[in-house]
């Protein structure tokens, strides 16, 4: 799929400048915003490394949420085909495991996924160039997925540097910044407005929200701080058109 059609069929990836940056609020906030629009929304976590005993059954907890967000009934190995049981990087839980994470078994996940839902979001792992394998990495996935990237920013020390080479490295693949989400994630950040200030001057995509700290954090409470009608841009930027908007104005 290319970037372009990914763009007008409302696709997406989200990556973020490292782990623990928010991605999976970021992501769940999305598709609470896309379900209430009327689409059906599913979220995907190609890979997930970590499980957690939840409802006394082990599971990994960005995953049940991305389906709580949802509206898309799939099974399990579409939105995870790769649940590794280490919170370790997902090479090095594969390699404990015995498994290999095979870039087609991704593809064809995210191809059944599209095929039952109007807007899929696609969460990656850690950073954007997170090591999946020995010959392959979260970039590449990217690059095969074809879709617009949506960069989380986990707002503290250090971010600039993060977001920007983040960026390049985006644009480096030939893959469209559709936007990008400002994730506080030390609240007591120095100077967080004057980061923003020159994030919106340097990383050249649309700034969808600022997520606050929540004490409490919910798809619904963050989707609360994120307006995607934006996005509508840089997809008409993708596809050379300006039809098909991505999203209806109440959530978009």
């Amino acid at each position: 799929m290319t970037t372009a059609a990914a763009a007008t069929q409302r696709r997406w990836f989200v990556t973020g400048t490292d782990t623990g940056v928010g991605k999976t609020l970021v992501s769940s906030a999305m598709l609470a915003l896309l379900a209430a629009s009327g689409l059906r929304a599913v979220g995907m976590k190609p890979v997930a490394a970590g499980l957690d005993a939840i409802d006394g059954e082990w599971r990994n907890e960005d995953v049940e949420r991305l389906q709580a967000a949802g509206n898309v009934d799939a099974p399990l190995a579409w939105r995870c085909p790769y649940v590794l049981k280490a919170p370790m990087s997902p090479h090095l839980a594969a390699r404990e495991e015995g498994v290999q994470v095979a870039l087609p078994v991704l593809l064809d996940a995210f191809e059944r996924l599209s095929a039952q839902a109007d807007a899929v979001v696609v969460e990656g792992v850690g950073g954007f160039c997170v090591p999946l394998g020995d010959d392959l990495d979260t970039a590449d996935l990217a690059v095969a997925l074809g879709l617009p990237v949506i960069l989380v920013v986990g707002l503290r020390l250090g971010c600039l540097n993060h977001a920007l080479l983040t960026a390049e490295a985006i644009r480096a693949r030939g893959l469209v910044l559709a936007g990008w989400v400002a994730s506080v994630v030390e609240p007591q950040m120095l100077s967080p407005e004057g980061n923003l200030q020159t994030l919106r001057a340097r990383l050249g995509a649309p700034l969808l929200g600022v997520v606050p700290h929540l004490a409490a954090p919910s798809a619904a409470r963050a989707a609360e701080h994120l307006d995607l009608r934006a996005l509508r841009a840089s997809a008409a930027h993708a596809a050379r058109r300006t039809e098909a908007p991505l999203v209806s104005a109440a959530t978009a």
